[in-house]
């Protein structure tokens, strides 16, 4: 690929050199198993985002580019995955990509190894320019041309004194571990411990920043509408409802005792519209199929304390399985 033909080319390469004109293609066409482990880390690192209550930014399968004295491009390579966890305090790229020198380098870069080894041809440069954490994912779903010693499994490499060193636990995203990682980008379904490890690391960012899923409007808005029409409404309509019951039997006697029974019946009915409005939010959120069973945990329940907790809980969790999980002993 020529130097002037290389900024039109709108193929996926691995790498391409100036020097030599040439660029580095793996042996099989992009498929949709090479390309899913980049977008799913693109919606985990969302929902980690949303727990830390500060934004992240992912750029996909874009150049990173090196250029000369003259400003052209001298190498290329084409990450699988761009991940910038500050995206407000970073020079992020353009329509040409990064340029090095120009933009922030990513905080996190993921390369899928279907066919290749980004060990041989690539790592040397991502070391060699800066990038502080790379990924390297081996899928599970093995394609054809991969050679028997590339064994499925996510390695990371965090750059220390300028020379990359594995790890077992990423940097970028504190907690989380190579087997975490590797078992949540080859999950078709997101599940009950990738939900408590994107949690549990989202918290672990907030703390170490002060951020909060607060930080986030559209959470403030769910906190507010669970909050105000499940624990207030409910507590102050059941209330009402008693009291006025209760005055309604005119002796004094009758009158004890019906206000004791209102303000029971008041609260029950209260705390059943809680229980309601509580389903009508996991619906909404993440359809019948969690809605149904949550009703049932629900029945349960009797304390407004208790049950404006769910609240916060479906708000708070990723994925119906996680909120289930969590009232499962309710």
């Amino acid at each position: 690929i020529t130097r002037e033909d290389i900024a039109d080319y709108e193929g996926r390469f691995e790498y391409w050199d100036a020097q030599t004109e040439t660029a580095w293609m793996v042996c099989e066409p992009t498929s949709a198993y090479h390309e899913h482990p980049s977008h799913l880390l693109a919606a985990l690192a969302r929902t980690i985002a949303h727990v830390r209550g500060s934004p992240v930014e992912c750029f996909g399968a874009m150049d990173l580019r090196l250029r000369d004295e003259s400003g052209k491009p001298r190498k290329i390579l084409q990450a699988d995955q761009s991940v910038y966890l500050h995206p407000g305090h970073s020079r992020l790229p353009g329509h040409e990509g990064m340029v090095l020198g120009e933009h922030t380098v990513a905080d996190v870069v993921l390369e899928v190894d279907h066919t290749t080894d980004v060990r041989r041809g690539k790592m040397w440069l991502y070391e060699e320019w800066g990038f502080p954490e790379v990924w390297v994912e081996v899928p599970e779903e093995k394609a054809p041309s991969r050679p028997k010693s590339r064994r499925p499994g996510l390695t990371i490499h965090v750059l220390e004194g300028g020379v990359y060193r594995e790890s077992a636990v990423s940097l970028a995203f504190p907690g989380w571990t190579a087997e975490e990682i590797h078992t949540a980008l080859s999950e078709k379904e997101l599940s009950a411990g990738t939900s408590r490890a994107l949690d549990r690391v989202g918290r672990a960012l907030g703390e170490r920043e002060g951020t909060g899923p607060d930080g986030m409007p559209w959470l403030r808005g769910h906190r507010r509408e669970a909050r105000a029409e499940g624990q207030v409404e409910g507590r102050a309509e059941g209330l009402a409802k008693g009291r006025a019951e209760g005055l309604a039997e005119g002796r004094a006697e009758g009158l004890a005792e019906g206000r004791a029974e209102g303000l029971a019946e008041g609260r029950a009915e209260g705390i059943e519209r809680q229980r309601a409005l509580l389903c009508r939010q996991a619906a909404r959120r993440f359809g019948e199929e969690t809605a149904a069973p949550l009703s049932a945990r629900l029945a349960r329940i009797d304390d407004p304390e208790r049950l404006a907790e769910v609240g916060d809980w479906i708000v708070d969790c990723a994925t119906g399985a996680e909120l289930l999980a969590r009232t499962e002993h309710r």
